[in-house]
């Protein structure tokens, strides 16, 4: 994946004072449990860089975009942050003003009602399906 921007003054507020790494490694370590070995985390001036391996690509991914979708945090390096191979590239989508899942899973599938496969592909992202936010980074999963 390499180098993921995002949008540095919105997302989770997540950051209390303290070790801005430290934080964001408790985060994932919580939302990951035994889905991450060896996870390390820095953070420097709005970049957090990840090291560690994944027991898979959907939990790279989505560890990524939970970390970079936390107020603060302008771009998630993720060169040191390994997983097996994917079956098929994941598609990522930006979140408007406006949008909805629904709305967003009818630009996908042509169905609306297939706004579930999405919040369950980001379910760590997202907590509440009709609580998104402009400028939020999701997975859009493919669909046979």
């Amino acid at each position: 994946m390499g180098l993921f921007s995002f949008i540095k003054n919105i997302g989770m507020d997540l950051f209390k004072g303290g070790d801005e790494a430290e934080e964001v490694q408790e985060m994932l370590a919580k939302e990951f449990p035994n889905q991450i070995t060896d996870l390390n985390v820095a953070f420097d001036d709005g970049t957090v860089t990840m090291a560690g391996s994944c027991d898979s690509c959907a939990t790279r991914e989505k560890a990524v975009l939970l970390a970079g979708n936390v107020k603060g945090v302008e771009t998630v390096n993720d060169e040191n942050f390994t997983a097996p191979p994917a079956e098929e590239e994941t598609e990522f989508y930006v979140i408007k003003k406006g949008d909805s899942l629904s709305k967003i899973a009818k630009q996908y599938y042509g169905d609306a009602m297939k706004y579930p496969l999405i919040f369950e592909a980001n379910r760590e992202v997202i907590k509440d399906a009709d609580l998104i936010y402009p400028g939020q980074t999701v997975r859009i999963p493919k669909i046979a």
